[in-house]
């Protein structure tokens, strides 16, 4: 009879041993699952978003050339971005008006005073650029069918402009001709960037033949103007060729350019 007893004990016992465990794996299970839900989302969200300041061309680059080979129209819904591949669509915000606007990337740029956006005339108007020279905005990478132009903001902007984590630049890779956006580090940009500048002109024109000449000998060179405007009001074209992570780097290349008949001049990004 004891016998018996021990061995019915002992029988409970394992099964509520069996119970327990079946109940703690399928807890852990249905962790797992929830964190792999949320961490894609988390990660789409912090390499498509980018925070930073925006700035903006108009008039004196109509009809130029742009990086991607269109000709700059400011009244097209276009920007430039210093590493995202031609034809990504960015929804871009301005938090304090709550205004947006989606543009398409067709240039590169902007390489001073760690600006993230140069937006056309006419996307930069309703976001309040034109007038203040330069905003800070929320930029989202968006789905290549959506429509350019001006747009809802997104319901939590409030929230993205105010994410620390958010860098203020993103990467890219391009898998079989598509954009794919990449899951970095969020970290700053290096403060230490380099680029060669080419020379400065005061015609547009004279600009475009320097450019033309180094991406005949170079064509896998960054090369694109900046537009700057003397004390006395006199536009002035700048040819700046790439971005270098050292000064070394930077001065190869522009030995390379001397060799063609193209002087430069090595400077940090910042400092042009």
């Amino acid at each position: 009879m004891k016998l018996t007893l021990r061995l019915h004990l002992s029988g409970l016992m394992m099964g509520l041993l069996l119970v327990l465990l079946t109940a703690f794996s399928a807890s852990a299970r249905f962790r797992r699952e929830s964190e792999d839900e949320k961490a894609p989302a988390a990660a789409t969200k912090k390499a498509a978003t980018m925070r930073g300041r925006a700035s903006w061309y108009g008039r004196e680059h109509q009809g130029h050339r742009t990086s991607n080979g269109e000709r700059f129209d400011r009244n097209k819904y276009t920007c430039a971005h210093k590493t995202l591949p031609f034809g990504t669509k960015l929804r871009v915000s301005n938090p304090e008006t709550g205004k947006s606007v989606v543009v398409r990337v067709t240039d590169r740029g902007p390489f001073r005073h760690q600006r993230i956006l140069d937006l056309s005339e006419i996307a930069a108007r309703p976001l309040g650029i034109v007038t203040h020279g330069a905003v800070s905005v929320v930029a989202q990478v968006v789905d290549p069918e959506t429509p350019l132009g001006p747009t809802d903001a997104p319901e939590n902007l409030a929230l993205l402009a105010a994410d620390s984590t958010i860098t203020a630049d993103i990467h890219t890779n391009i898998v079989a001709g598509e954009t794919e956006a990449a899951d970095v580090a969020l970290t700053p940009e290096p403060a230490a960037t380099y680029v060669i500048q080419a020379g400065t002109f005061g015609d547009p024109r004279n600009a475009r033949a320097v450019m033309d000449k180094i991406q005949s000998v170079e064509p896998k060179l960054l090369v694109t103007t900046v537009a700057t405007t003397t004390a006395e009001g006199r536009a002035l074209n700048r040819v700046v060729v790439g971005r270098f992570a050292t000064q070394a780097e930077a001065d190869e290349v522009r030995q390379r350019l001397a060799r063609v008949g193209v002087a430069g001049l090595v400077r940090q990004g910042e400092n042009l």
